[in-house]
């Protein structure tokens, strides 16, 4: 049976579209990136002078057994002493019987270069483990006799320029020395080093309207470059509506957060509006956000 499960999970790989292919090729794939930067680029986390925890989860192909399931949690502490920040990032993501985590320390400071403008950098280094369990498809069939067990060392670097109203960053939170995992399709994809270009500008509307759009570009050897692009539309700085879309790999999804002094919540529900998607069987993904600043009444950034 779980054989069958890995069966049917594969064929939705090839069959889906290039597209769902091609959304497992960012190391970092989520919609909510423009309200949780530091993952993907960890000199964002400067931006906040406010202890924080911030969570990811994400579900792709609801509905289909051994489907992509992916939690992120990062912590951030900052030093204001220095206009430095540092935090851990922990990883973790399964498919069917692939199970990736990592695990990654980072520090930021931001350098001031004007009256509000900043210069930000990072380095952030951990680890990597991977687990393919092959000896539970089949015990009996010697092809699938040996399990993949291996833990590499990871390094990564960010930088990040930014004012009160717009940034620009590029960063590689995930530098892959040496090759890590030999199962399926992840092994071609998500185990090379990634590289990724964002920004995002803030702009006024009306007293109690803002609009943020941001757009976030990866890139991996061999890999066509992935981008996804998203505004949102903040009433009163609390309520934010919006979408994303994700140009190379037609893929929208719709947002909705809830921005308090102290907590944030988001939702997203990404599907795929390709014409070509298993003759129009849609693989929707739902994602949910949950963030907690510690320490009522610190300010933040325009742009958070």
């Amino acid at each position: 049976m779980r054989f069958r499960i890995v069966v049917l999970l594969l064929a939705l790989f090839v069959l889906g579209t290039k597209e769902q292919v091609k959304a497992q090729t960012q190391a970092f794939s989520f919609t909510q990136y423009m309200d949780n930067l530091t993952p993907i680029n960890p000199a964002y986390s400067v931006l906040d002078q406010a202890y924080s925890i911030n969570t990811m989860a994400r579900k792709q192909w609801v509905g289909i057994d051994g489907a992509p399931t992916t939690f992120l949690l990062n912590g951030n502490i900052p030093i204001v002493s220095i206009n430095g920040a540092a935090g851990l990032i922990v990883y973790n993501d399964q498919f069917a019987i692939e199970h990736q985590t990592e695990v990654n320390a980072y520090f930021s400071k931001a350098i001031q270069l004007g009256q509000s403008d900043y210069l930000a950098v990072s380095l952030n280094a951990g680890i990597r483990n991977y687990i393919a369990n092959y000896s539970t498809l089949d015990p009996n069939d010697p092809v699938f006799s040996n399990d993949v067990r291996e833990t590499k060392p990871n390094i990564g670097f960010g930088i990040m320029y930014f004012t009160d109203w717009y940034y620009l960053g590029i960063s590689a939170p995930e530098l892959t020395i040496t090759s890590l995992g030999t199962a399926s399709i992840q092994n071609n994809n998500n185990f090379r080093s990634h590289y990724y270009f964002t920004g995002a500008l803030l702009t006024e509307l009306a007293e109690d309207f803002k609009l943020k759009p941001s757009v976030l570009i990866s890139y991996a050897k061999d890999v066509p470059l992935v981008t996804d692009i998203s505004t949102i539309l903040y009433i009163k700085e609390t309520l934010g509506l919006g979408g994303s879309y994700r140009a190379n790999n037609k893929l929208a999804a719709g947002i909705i957060t809830l921005n308090l002094d102290q907590i944030h919540v988001g939702y997203s529900y990404q599907f795929n509006t390709s014409s070509n998607n298993l003759g129009g069987f849609n693989l929707a993904t739902h994602e949910v956000t949950l963030s907690y600043r510690f320490g009522k009444g610190i300010t933040k950034r325009k742009l958070l």
